[in-house]
């Protein structure tokens, strides 16, 4: 049994419907650097450009090629396959001409080197993505549908939901990692990577449900949230939600929801009440995730409940719309998507 769909921000607007992903090249997303190599140090950076080819399996991929443990290779950001796409990733030890190695081909379509820099690339090390993506077949009402939806995202933010991926096929991880926490015996038995990719399904799955509770005001801080400063993802107790709310009105702030954990915070009063609410609506508590959590070495951390949807145009010719847009680094382009289709297919 999966869980419910969850509830859309704009709901207030009938879905344009169409179809995502006709072509590769009608998901396309191109990696915006935090920093640039500085030019000494044993880690090459090199730009790739790829298609139908997601990044764990092309830092596979590099590592067959050139002969390089994949541990020797770094990457900001995990790109989607069904799409092309262009990311930063740094080579321990290595010189370009032993990466002229890594052939041209219909999945690898460019590799650009940009310099030697100290250290490797890390998750997140990233200044967010910029996508370029078009729907084909949009429906008779999307050019009064599209501005309205847009607007409203791009004024009240983005629903930072987890993409259904983290789910599985049958949507269901989150149901394995939630049987995880209280198994020993079976957490010992995985690789330490698969153990956390389930852990980390449930707290996605518990978040979703704690946004989805919050949708209509994503954009409201309450009096008990965390709320998250986007300069820097610093998280900060809101005392007095009325002083703060013309922050987050400025899209400076927002609130949050818990990736619960052994170190992480639970909002109180209001938001709080939701927290705990979700979590014993999936058969545990609080306290009990806390103390599993330390078991299972999840330190835990908070999500904003919103993101900001920058450098926005878009065109709508005949049943086609192309829209470019730019999200900050762990935020899925398909949350747009899903806002303006309303369709229960996956994009």
């Amino acid at each position: 049994m999966t869980p419910e769909p969850l509830p859309y921000l704009t709901d207030g607007w009938e879905g344009i419907g169409g179809r995502a992903r006709v072509l590769p090249e009608d998901f396309r997303v191109d990696e915006r650097p935090l920093y640039f190599p500085c030019g000494e140090g044993e880690h090459l950076y090199v730009r790739i450009t790829k298609r139908l080819l997601s990044t764990p399996d092309l830092i596979r991929k590099i590592s067959s090629s050139i002969g390089m443990k994949v541990q020797a290779i770094g990457t900001a950001g995990l790109k989607d396959a069904r799409a092309v796409t262009s990311q930063m990733v740094s080579l321990q030890g290595t010189t370009p001409d032993r990466l002229s190695r890594l052939k041209l081909d219909e999945q690898v379509l460019s590799v650009e080197v940009l310099g030697r820099h100290r250290n490797r690339l890390r998750p997140g090390h990233h200044a967010g993505n910029r996508f370029r993506l078009v729907l084909r077949d949009v429906a008779a009402h999307a050019p009064e549908a599209v501005p309205a939806v847009l607007e409203q995202l791009a004024r009240r933010g983005v629903p930072n939901y987890f993409g259904p991926q983290r789910q599985g096929k049958e949507g269901n991880n989150f149901r394995l990692g939630a049987a995880l926490l209280n198994d020993p015996v079976r957490r010992n038995s995985m690789s330490k990577a698969k153990r956390l990719w389930y852990l980390n399904s449930f707290q996605s799955h518990l978040f979703n449900q704690i946004l989805a509770r919050r949708i209509s005001r994503l954009d409201q801080v309450l009096q008990g949230d965390w709320a998250m400063k986007h300069e820097n993802g610093a998280c900060f107790p809101v005392e007095d939600a009325l002083k703060e709310q013309p922050r987050a009105d400025r899209f400076e702030i927002s609130p949050t929801g818990i990736l619960f954990g052994s170190r992480v915070s639970w909002a109180t009063g209001e938001p709080g009440d939701c927290e705990t609410a979700v979590a014993e609506l999936n058969g545990t508590a609080p306290e009990h995730l806390i103390t599993a959590s330390k078991s299972c070495g999840l330190r835990g951390e908070r999500r904003a409940l919103r993101v900001a949807m920058t450098d926005l145009d878009w065109t709508l010719l005949d049943s086609q719309l192309t829209l470019t847009f730019t999200l900050p680094p762990g935020a899925y382009a398909t949350n747009v998507l899903r806002e303006l289709m309303k369709s229960s297919a996956p994009v």
